[in-house]
C-alpha cells in the first residue's frame, strides 16, 4: 500500500503557493522536501496519509494550527504543521508561505538593519550584526 494520492495533491499545492510569491527551488533530501530562494524557508515530509511541514517565520505567529513552535534564533522560528488535504492549503497557509518566503530571501534581516539605524542614531550593535564597522558606516 503506498502514499495517499491526497498527500501528493496536497505537496502540490503547498509548492503552487510558495511558487506565486516568487522562483522557488525544491531540494530532496533524504527526510524530506525542502523549498528555498536564498535559504530554505519551509520543509516537507509526505507521510502515508498527511503532510508535516514547517515554515520559518521571522516572528512567533500564533494559529492553532501549528503543532509545535521553536526558536532557532530571534529572527528565524520554526512553525510546524500537519496537513492532510490539498483543500487545507488556504489563505492562512498561504500567507505563512508569503511571509516564509521573504526569510528565504533574507529580506528580514536588511529590513530590520534599515529600521533599527533610521529609529536609533549610531546603533553599534546593530552595525556589528551586519559586518560593518562604525568607521567603514560613517566614511
Amino acid at each position: 500500500m503506498g502514499r495517499d494520492p491526497e498527500v501528493v495533491r496536497t505537496f502540490r499545492a503547498m509548492l503552487a503557493a510558495a511558487r506565486r510569491n516568487g522562483p522557488v527551488r525544491v531540494l530532496a533530501e533524504k527526510t524530506r522536501i525542502a523549498f528555498q530562494v536564498r535559504m530554505s524557508f519551509a520543509a516537507f515530509t509526505l507521510r502515508r496519509h498527511w503532510l508535516d511541514g514547517h515554515v520559518v517565520l521571522a516572528r512567533r505567529r500564533e494559529s492553532p494550527r501549528f503543532k509545535k513552535i521553536w526558536t532557532v534564533s530571534p529572527r528565524n522560528q520554526v512553525h510546524e504543521f500537519r496537513l492532510r488535504s490539498p483543500s487545507e492549503v488556504d489563505a492562512e497557509v498561504a500567507d505563512w508561505l508569503r511571509e516564509a518566503y521573504k526569510v528565504g530571501e533574507q529580506r528580514h534581516l536588511t529590513s530590520g538593519l534599515r529600521e533599527a539605524d533610521a529609529s536609533v542614531p549610531g546603533n553599534r550593535p546593530t552595525l556589528r550584526k551586519a559586518g560593518v564597522s562604525r568607521r567603514q558606516f560613517e566614511a
